[in-house]
């Protein structure tokens, strides 16, 4: 179809949604089929700004027609073109758009799916933003009871926030997937997130941090019986003496290297600062507790 013909679908469909003297209700049931029609043809004719309108159009015809699903689908194809067009506040609000059209339908995986794609599409462009997106994609996931499809978006917004130096941020959400994994007896996914975790404070230099979440993570009788566990508590002990070279060696131990990428390379490059401190600290602590127990 040339790009002509999709022009004159357009116009028609236009014509059939507005009202006049002549017109007194809108033949939104013909519209929506020229609409569909025309961003299809203009899709192929490359012509994408027209095509992301077309299919907005066509979209909110849907909506009117009570086709909530099928409006989800146009709205996710203005979506992509918007991505094509390096639109990307316009890729966050259609996919958002999308995203509630198949809540609306009852369906919370392809809405959370349609965050996940502007999420993805955003990382580079507006990080902040697909953090925020990732984060509402668990949201939906977890208030239907399928965190366990989540597991993926947790990790991908931890690895944005990772290249924000949001560090803090990321072993939040690196937790809140450890929760997810044991709502669903994923062990392996549970205790890699909280080993990936303790790393993540210890790559902020934060020992302070990593060791509470090291003790909170304890409770946990199961994982007091994993890899991840005996790795994670060497790691501390070889930051409470001081002891680079073992710290180094652990990073390169095979619990951690089944970690996720981001997580390994942040594992290679401690210890971040100066250690030697963290010994000097644990020496004092040490002879307070002694000094607490002399009755002399």
């Amino acid at each position: 179809m040339a790009s002509s013909d999709s022009d004159k679908l357009m116009s028609k469909a236009d014509k059939l949604t507005k009202l006049s003297l002549t017109r007194w209700s809108a033949d939104w049931k013909t519209a929506t089929g020229l609409y569909e029609q025309a961003a299809n043809g203009f899709r192929v004719a490359k012509k994408y700004e027209k095509a992301k309108d077309a299919f907005e159009k066509a979209s909110k015809g849907q909506e009117i027609l009570a086709s909530p699903w099928d409006a989800a689908k146009h709205m996710e194809s203005a979506a992509a073109l918007a991505k094509e067009l390096q639109k990307w506040n316009e890729v966050a609000d259609l996919y958002r758009k999308a995203s509630e059209l198949y809540m609306e339908c009852g369906r919370s995986q392809p809405a959370s799916d349609a965050l996940a794609k502007a999420a993805r599409a955003l990382e580079d462009a507006l990080p902040d933003v697909a953090v925020q997106l990732y984060t509402d994609a668990c949201v939906i996931l977890e208030e239907d009871d399928k965190e366990q499809m989540a597991f993926d978006l947790y990790r991908a917004a931890s690895s944005v926030q990772i290249k924000l130096e949001k560090f803090v941020d990321a072993a939040a959400i690196l937790l809140r997937l450890g929760v997810a994994a044991s709502n669903f007896n994923a062990t392996n996914s549970q205790f890699k997130a909280y080993l990936s975790a303790i790393i993540v404070y210890l790559y902020a230099h934060d020992f302070k941090q990593a060791e509470q979440c090291y003790n909170d993570c304890s409770q946990i009788d199961a994982f007091l019986s994993s890899d991840h566990y005996r790795c994670a508590s060497k790691l501390l002990s070889a930051y409470r003496e001081g002891d680079i070279e073992e710290v180094k060696r652990l990073a390169q131990s095979s619990p951690i290297s089944h970690l996720d990428n981001v997580i390994i390379k942040l594992a290679r490059k401690l210890p971040t600062g100066d250690i030697s401190a963290f010994k000097a600290d644990a020496a004092e602590d040490e002879e307070e507790a002694l000094d607490e127990n002399d009755l002399t």
